[in-house]
């Protein structure tokens, strides 16, 4: 049976787990201790220079501005555009930085003072790009475009060139919006009765001879899986802008749906591929769980068991947590746990250790340290491979939650608390840098199907299979499962 162990080893030792992102891991909390002391972190300057903690939401617009001589930090650009939308809606922001760019840069008078404006343009063309580039569903509203095209007509009489950049900055955008339109159609729906058909494959005694496939008969090899899982993620990540991460919890906590505040525009949508990631998560430990519980055989569930268990150990050495936690999310789900016997007939070394390793104590402490290993090492690797990090992303949405939570967007004398902003940038950005990376393992069409469309279990569907597999113990078990029998054969 499943349980948290903890070895005195570290994840490197036992055999078959990588020592490139242990060592990764050491030269990461080496780093960090540096950067400690020397003060170092995320810093965004007013334009005067010092660093902003705080400020009113005026000055912060004003501060995103370029001049003919100043342009904002990237950091503060990528982090005031994410955070500003708490306060204004970006059409509104949009309209409020080209209104200060004509009045700073006299743009609607006539003539223009060109050699003004050619200093100008470059810059706030330069933020244009950088905004639709970060943020490109803020530019789905028509208002949105018709600002940018109407700055650029201001200054085209002093270059005709200004046309063709934007041209170029539209058509970016234009593709980056059709590719997120894309979002979840491109990732192959399950039917809503495929979890209710396979329930009633267990509501018999004698099971039936298995009338669908299983994973070992679709892919036996967990490094392959797990290269597998990987697409999965990185195809999920890929469609996440950073600003659902803002309107996620605007409106609630996103994986509990408990708490409701004002937000611009359609909340739901703004949120749907972020929404759609979790529901991934959570079909892939129904996924596990019901792989493990569907065999007859005590031997062959153990078999799934160990499979798992590798398919997750691989998954760490990758850099996929996610999936990673999902699958070890399955394999402690009671109807899976509660297999004492298959537990019993299985290799479960390697599964104690994965279990420590995703331990939730001190804040998931031996995650946190693994994942600093893994973006260590993508900040220095030489391939693809070495660059994917995929974070438990569960974790990642409530830590960004809590930050929300427990820091107050304003303080008491109105300005907008900017140190906060600034935490919640850094986050956000790393999972920017992290869902770029392309994936580089070849894509296998037959696994992919399989992932997304093999039926699954639902919660009672997994009780009855596992009370099927090993009987129930006390009177307790004896009476779910004689209620969950005749509910599901009712429906027959």
């Amino acid at each position: 049976m499943p349980q948290t162990a903890c070895p005195g080893t570290m994840f490197t030792t036992p055999s078959g787990f990588s020592p490139h992102l242990a060592r990764a891991e050491a030269e990461a909390e080496a780093e960090e201790e540096e950067a400690g002391r020397e003060g170092r972190g995320p810093v965004a300057c007013l334009a005067d220079g010092p660093p902003i903690g705080s400020a009113s939401l005026e000055t912060l617009i004003q501060n995103l501005v370029p001049t003919a001589d100043y342009y904002p930090e990237k950091a503060y650009v990528f982090t005031f555009l994410l955070s500003a939308r708490l306060f204004i809606p970006p059409p509104e922001l949009l309209a409020r930085v080209c209104e200060l760019c004509i009045q700073q840069q006299h743009l609607d008078q006539s003539p223009l003072d060109t050699a003004r404006v050619r200093k100008f343009a470059p810059k706030i063309l330069r933020l244009l790009t950088e905004w639709t580039e970060t943020f490109p569903s803020d530019f789905r509203e028509e208002r949105m475009v018709g600002l940018l095209k109407d700055i650029i007509h201001r200054m085209a009489p002093c270059d005709e060139a200004y046309w063709k950049n934007l041209n170029q900055v539209l058509q970016k955008l234009n593709q980056r919006l059709t590719f997120m339109s894309q979002g979840e159609e491109s990732i192959v729906k399950v039917s809503p009765n495929a979890s209710y058909v396979s329930d009633k494959l267990v509501a018999f005694k004698t099971k039936p001879p298995p009338i669908q496939k299983d994973m070992l008969s679709i892919c036996n090899d967990p490094y392959t899986l797990a290269q597998q899982l990987t697409h999965v993620e990185l195809e999920h990540l890929s469609h996440i802008g950073p600003e659902e991460f803002v309107q996620a919890f605007v409106q609630k906590d996103p994986l509990d749906g408990t708490r409701q505040q004002p937000c611009f525009g359609d909340q739901k949508k703004k949120t749907s591929n972020l929404e759609a990631y979790v529901r991934w998560f959570n079909r892939l430990c129904y996924l596990v769980a019901t792989e493990i519980c569907m065999p007859a055989k005590k031997k062959q569930r153990a078999l799934v068991i160990e499979f798992f268990i590798d398919v997750a150990r691989e998954c760490f050495n990758i850099g996929n947590f996610n999936s990673l936690m999902a699958i070890i999310s399955g394999m402690n789900m009671s109807p899976v746990s509660r297999l004492k016997k298959t537990w019993g007939k299985a290799k479960t070394a390697k599964f104690f250790i994965l279990e420590h390793q995703m331990d939730p104590t001190g804040n998931f402490y031996n995650y946190r340290t693994a994942l600093r290993g893994a973006a260590h090492r993508s900040q220095t690797a030489n391939s693809n491979r070495e660059k994917i990090v995929i974070p438990f992303f569960s974790l990642l949405i409530k830590d960004i939650y809590f930050l929300n939570e427990g820091c107050a967007n304003r303080l008491p004398n109105g300005h907008v608390n900017f140190e906060k902003f600034l935490e919640l940038g850094r986050q956000v950005g790393e999972f920017i840098i992290w869902k770029q990376v392309e994936c580089p393992f070849e894509e296998d069409q037959a696994i992919l199907h399989y992932l997304h469309t093999a039926p699954i279990f639902s919660e009672d569907g997994l009780y009855l299979a596992s009370y099927e597999s090993e009987s129930p113990e006390n009177q307790v078990e004896k009476d779910r499962w004689k209620a969950l029998r005749s509910n599901v054969l009712g429906k027959t």
